[in-house]
């Protein structure tokens, strides 16, 4: 790969961060490890070609051109969050991952409709996806709730927000956001 081809790479991959939260690579291959998947499978799940996977990955390409697959990366994420609290079984995540990649649209986030409102402003879930997301990408769902663990005794608010946004159900996050807002 040349300077130029680096440059390219190099901003591609700064361009994600700031959509994403981090560089494809990392998110794709921590769904990979988590939800035990290949590539293949995971593109087939997402809807994308191999090579279109590869050239996000790699940071050949910056950006996922169609918001249904943006929504499928998401509930993926949400996804391996469960698994990995154990709120969710691999057998159940199979069948889930069969929903997600029949999904159009929308329709990934059924259970509370679009993720914006008719202004345009952010919904509730999509604000909590965000902090999820911002969670996960910095920690294993293990290692926030050993925080939380260790802050309870003095900060048991804390605690609980780790705990509910780093390693809860999206379902459990929203609940508090609204309990908390005013």
């Amino acid at each position: 790969m040349d300077a130029v081809q680096q440059e390219a790479t190099a901003r591609a991959r700064e361009l994600q961060r700031s959509w994403y939260g981090e560089p494809l690579g990392a998110l794709f291959r921590r769904l990979i490890d988590d939800l035990g998947l290949n590539q293949a499978r995971l593109a087939a799940v997402l809807g994308l070609s191999a090579p279109m996977l590869s050239q996000l990955m790699s940071g050949q390409r910056a950006k996922i051109g169609n918001p249904a697959v943006v929504q499928r990366v998401q509930a993926l994420q949400d996804l391996a969050g469960q698994v990995a609290d154990g709120s969710v079984s691999a057998g159940e995540a199979t069948d889930r991952m069969d929903e997600i990649k029949k999904t159009q649209g929308g329709s990934v986030l059924s259970n509370s409709g679009q993720t914006t409102t008719s202004s345009g402003a952010p919904t509730v879930k999509r604000v909590v996806r965000e902090i999820q997301s911002l969670l996960r990408s910095v920690s294993a769902a293990g290692d926030i709730i050993d925080a939380a663990n260790t802050l309870a005794p003095s900060h048991p608010e804390l605690a609980e927000f780790l705990r509910v946004y780093g390693a809860g159900r999206t379902a459990d996050a929203v609940a508090h956001y609204e309990a908390h807002q005013n």
